[in-house]
């Protein structure tokens, strides 16, 4: 009600801009106010327990008053957690609580967290954090007795205390399967698409679309196969241009220079590994979104455990870096945006942008001891095989939450892909405890390409793959109802250029 009070045509495009995409979200998240007891805030992967910690070990000391900010942020987490864990028993009271399983794993999780106080990581890396402060060994000591005091004292209890609620909750979970099992949760579910996606797709038409390009993309392979009986083998002992993050982080920067505008501004990322305690439960790898003045300063976090060959990643740093989200996020920051725009987080935006980025950068591979024939053969296979891969991860997501497939019926639909028993209970699990996390990068992935398309087909010749690109990042975060319309404002522009 207070923005519509504003005078839309008083306001200046950038203005409109920012009205419509804040009036589009705030009008969905209304929607959705009568299922605000099924957002889930704590999560194996995802969760604040889990991202908390990160997000305060990056938090930039630019003087004293920000270590101090800092310091002040730390003893309020028990009253944060609290608030949580009366929000958890709350739902565990109207029969929402998670499954057991789920509540076990961040049991364990918090855990390991706590598991050696002294040593914890937000302990250990706090003195380094202060190395580009002007301050005397006295001033760094003290404050590195105060920030030990507040982990200490109130970090870790706080984790205590949230382990121990999630203990006596943990078997009041009435629900140990999909969402739709809930009274309300198939509403919920939708409410998620509309909101985390920001597509206004209907269910019917989000299967089909993945059955569509699952099917397609199976058989573009199986083209690819039977061409080529040896391509497999290939594709199996492929050796990417770089086979070390930093590097392939650098040689993606100079490559996309051919498809994608160039930054106004030079811009630095530094490459670091999450802390040991993490490794087991948190993403291979993860962007963090920098503060709005100091876009400039980048890190993109690694996960070192074993499971994880970082030798191979190279799609993953693009999907983190260049073109992905420190590409998107820099750009869109180097253009001085209305700070408001910062509150808006559209999954399907942002994430459909680092899959698109991830497929793209399979143009920019040069595998090792292959020929150029054999090349394009590899960068198609490689990129229908992971288009493949992330859509039944988004149909299973659909199927479980949606459609109620147990783990058995999973199980029956995905070993027809190859999939084995272990590789299906663990996509159950992760798509129970994050529902609509897929869609967010298959559908935004789809809504993107199929701007693409529509942009190429209306410029024709005159169309180059960098105005595309640019004309996306310009707009910043928002639903794909509103990109679609800004798209066909600057091809109308465009299509006017001699």
């Amino acid at each position: 009600a207070v923005l519509e009070r504003y005078d839309y045509d008083k306001l200046n495009e950038e203005q409109q801009l920012a009205y419509d995409v804040l009036h589009t979200v705030w009008k969905q998240d209304l929607s959705g106010d009568n299922v605000d007891e099924y957002q889930e805030p704590l999560s194996p992967t995802t969760g604040t327990q889990t991202q908390l910690p990160v997000i305060l070990t990056e938090y930039h000391f630019w003087d004293k008053e920000s270590v101090d900010t800092y310091l002040q942020l730390l003893q309020k987490i028990p009253d944060y957690f609290d608030e949580i864990i009366t929000f958890e028993q709350q739902r565990s009271k109207e029969g929402l609580f998670m499954s057991k399983r789920t509540a076990q794993d961040i049991i364990t999780q918090c855990k390991e967290f706590v598991a050696l106080p002294e040593k914890n990581f937000m302990i250990t890396t706090f003195q380094e954090r202060l190395s580009g402060l002007t301050l005397t060994a006295e001033q760094k000591a003290d404050y590195a007795k105060r920030n030990r005091s507040a982990v200490l004292q109130n970090v870790i209890p706080a984790y205590q205390k949230l382990i121990k609620a999630l203990e006596e909750l943990a078997d009041t979970g009435k629900n140990q399967a999909g969402l739709c099992n809930l009274p309300k949760g198939k509403a919920y579910y939708q409410h998620l698409v509309r909101s985390m996606v920001g597509t206004d797709r209907s269910m019917k038409n989000i299967l089909k679309l993945l059955d569509q390009t699952i099917e397609d993309n199976k058989n573009i392979m199986s083209d690819l196969l039977v061409k080529d009986g040896s391509i497999y083998e290939k594709a199996l002992s492929v050796k990417y241009p770089e086979d070390e993050p930093d590097k392939t982080l650098q040689y993606l920067k100079k490559q996309i220079k051919k498809s994608f505008p160039d930054l106004p501004s030079e811009v630095s990322c530094q490459m670091k590994y999450v802390d040991k305690s993490l490794e087991e439960h948190i993403s291979p790898a993860f962007y963090l979104t920098t503060p709005l003045d100091a876009y400039q300063e980048n890190v993109i976090y690694l996960n070192g455990n074993a499971k994880y060959d970082l030798t191979k990643a190279f799609t993953t740093i693009a999907h983190e870096g260049y073109p992905g989200h420190l590409y998107q996020n820099c750009f869109y920051q180097s253009q001085n945006p209305l700070p408001v725009r910062s509150i808006v987080n559209i999954g399907g935006y942002n994430e459909g942008w680092g899959t698109y980025a991830q497929l793209y950068s399979y143009n920019f591979t040069e595998f090792k001891d292959v020929d150029e024939k054999t090349q394009a053969q590899l960068r198609q296979l490689y990129r229908d095989n992971d288009l493949l891969s992330l859509s039944l991860s988004s149909l299973s997501d659909l199927y479980v939450n949606y459609k109620n497939y147990d783990e058995n019926a999973l199980a029956d639909y995905l070993k027809t892909y190859g999939i084995d028993k272990s590789a299906t209970k663990q996509l159950y699990q992760y798509v129970i405890e994050n529902p609509v996390t897929y869609l967010s990068y298959s559908i935004g992935y789809y809504e993107l390409n199929k701007l693409e398309k529509e942009m190429a087909a209306s410029l024709g010749k005159s169309f180059k793959i960098s105005d595309f690109h640019e004309a996306v990042l310009n707009v910043g975060s928002c639903n794909f109802a509103i990109l679609s319309q800004e798209i066909e404002k600057e091809t109308e522009i465009l299509s006017k250029v001699p």
